[in-house]
């Protein structure tokens, strides 16, 4: 994921939304097991009262709102990202570019937040899987009106789609374990030639 803003810490921002973004933020980096709602707490600048006041269900709804957080946060860079370019494989490109550059702004730690929040909890907490199937689901739909904008045939939009969003998550994790932007540079490059390849 691109880099993202600390959380605010005024008045301006309500409460649950401070708390929703720290949970986002603190599970991208930590996963949802690493993560305290004692942590969330001090770092939104709440009390527990009020954390538990807006998110009675305890830190698997906090888990749910922050992969909700993650998707909205990943669907504007995407749909940006698509609308700036005519060429859907053209805008793959820039995608893993701008991906790459926010993990190494970031020193390799944010990464997807729905992924990072997912992963070892989806048995236990139903909530938060259909959230992240969701998520995917919607980001694979953005790519997939891209390619149908773009003159692509409905089915090869639609696999097509399946494949970029799956790459794409497998590369990001693959540059943040590496610490290098080689895996997300080298998907894009794939993923550009396969798009072109359908033309």
């Amino acid at each position: 994921m691109k880099k993202r803003p600390e959380p605010q810490h005024s008045d301006a921002l309500g409460t649950r939304e401070r708390i929703v973004r720290t949970t986002s933020r603190l599970m991208q980096r930590q996963g949802y097991q690493g993560t305290g709602i004692k942590q969330i707490a001090r770092e939104a600048q709440a009390t527990l009262g009020s954390v538990y006041h807006f998110f009675p269900g305890g830190k698997q709804e906090l888990g749910t709102a922050a992969v909700r957080q993650g998707d909205a946060e990943f669907a504007d860079i995407l749909e940006k990202m698509l609308a700036a370019e005519d060429d859907p494989a053209t805008a793959v490109l820039v995608l893993t570019k701008v991906l790459g550059e926010g993990l190494e702004e970031s020193d390799w730690l944010d990464g997807c937040p729905v992924t990072s929040t997912v992963v070892g909890t989806a048995v236990d907490s139903p909530g938060i899987q259909e959230a992240a199937a969701e998520a995917f689901a919607h980001w694979r739909a953005l790519v997939a009106e891209a390619l149908l904008r773009a003159g692509f045939a409905e089915k090869d939009a639609k696999e097509l789609a399946y494949t970029v969003v799956s790459a794409l998550e497998g590369a990001e994790m693959a540059a943040q374990v590496a610490r290098s932007t080689q895996p997300l540079d080298a998907v894009g490059q794939h993923l550009a030639r396969l798009i072109r390849s359908y033309r």
